[in-house]
């Protein structure tokens, strides 16, 4: 949720891309100069942070003498990687592009089709100018991104990736410690189960092929151990695919926590309430566990975040995220 500027500091960055990293609520933000054209913002945070997010790009902006923010790139469109959109292109009258799996759903705001709806998040109205397709290229500053599809995480996410830094822009397909929830694995359905793991291993095995020096994650610190990062990533995938129900429990979790991110604490009762009223929660439990009461299934996943120290429960049974 901070601004911390320590892989450039550090060297690992070069000195024209800052690395605006934030917690788990909101992705980390990459801002790429040119102080003749105007920065290029690749993803933009939740929206409940959206004040900070103009907040820290401004201050960038200035501290780096840019004249402004000229363009915005979301990586894909969950609600975490673009939910700053709509403020900042209010504030700096600046272009959107998005890739183009979702271009036409984004332009009528069909929130069902965006996964707003099914996840229970909620993403400010925001309208798309470009499509950024994979194979093309994104020119700033002297450098040239390439647009790489790779979808797992997301059927449509794009990486992007500098040859001359050796920087990848990994977004949600590869993070130091795995990689995001496999949307497409999470509702139970064979083909399309195996279609979201076959396509994270598509995801990784091109990311193997890049000359990466520095990978700059959707969440957490840069890393420049890519190997490290591959092995540990396909370990994981492995594992979830011989277990699918342990993915979707893994995912249960994680939606979990990130709605106690963003609520804030909460009673007990009126966050298993709010969960069982969340499509993709009960399209989770239907697949996999509805051997169990929907309501008791929650609790034993709230009592597990517990033990685990992931979140707080209060005498009062009042949930916080730890």
């Amino acid at each position: 949720m901070n601004h911390l500027p320590s892989a450039s500091q550090a060297g690992l960055l070069p000195p024209d891309i800052t690395l605006l990293e934030r917690g788990w609520l909101s992705s980390n933000s990459l801002l790429l100069h040119d102080e003749n054209q105007g920065a290029v913002l690749v993803d933009s945070g939740y929206g409940s942070h959206q004040a900070q997010t103009l907040a820290l790009v401004r201050h960038a902006l200035i501290s780096q003498r840019m004249p402004s923010l000229r363009l915005i790139v979301n990586t894909h469109l969950h609600s975490d990687h673009c939910g700053g959109n709509a403020l900042l292109s209010q504030h700096f009258g600046c272009e959107i592009a998005i890739p183009p799996g979702e271009f036409d759903a984004a332009l009528a705001w069909d929130q069902q089709t965006l996964s707003y709806e099914s996840t229970g998040q909620s993403c400010p109205r925001f309208k798309p100018d470009h499509v950024l397709r994979p194979g093309t290229l994104i020119k700033q500053g002297g450098r040239q991104w390439q647009v790489l599809a790779a979808p797992g995480h997301d059927p449509h996410s794009i990486i992007l990736f500098e040859p001359e830094s050796g920087i990848l822009v990994s977004a949600d397909a590869l993070w130091e410690h795995g990689f995001g929830i496999v949307f497409p694995a999470i509702t139970g359905e064979g083909l399309e189960t195996e279609r979201g793991f076959a396509e994270v291993e598509a995801s990784l095995n091109l990311i193997d092929t890049l000359p990466v020096r520095l990978v700059v994650p959707g969440h957490g610190p840069a890393f420049s151990d890519l190997a490290g990062a591959l092995q540990r990533a396909r370990k994981k995938l492995d594992y979830f695919r011989q277990n699918p129900e342990r993915h979707a429990r893994h995912a249960a979790k994680a939606l979990i926590m990130f709605r106690l991110l963003e609520v804030g604490p909460q009673p007990q009762a009126n966050f298993v309430e709010s969960l069982l009223k969340t499509p993709v929660h009960l399209a989770m439990w239907r697949a996999y566990f509805a051997q169990v009461d929907a309501q008791a299934w929650t609790k034993e996943l709230l009592t597990e975040l517990a033990h685990h120290g992931a979140l707080k429960m209060s005498p009062e049974m009042e949930l916080s995220a730890h």
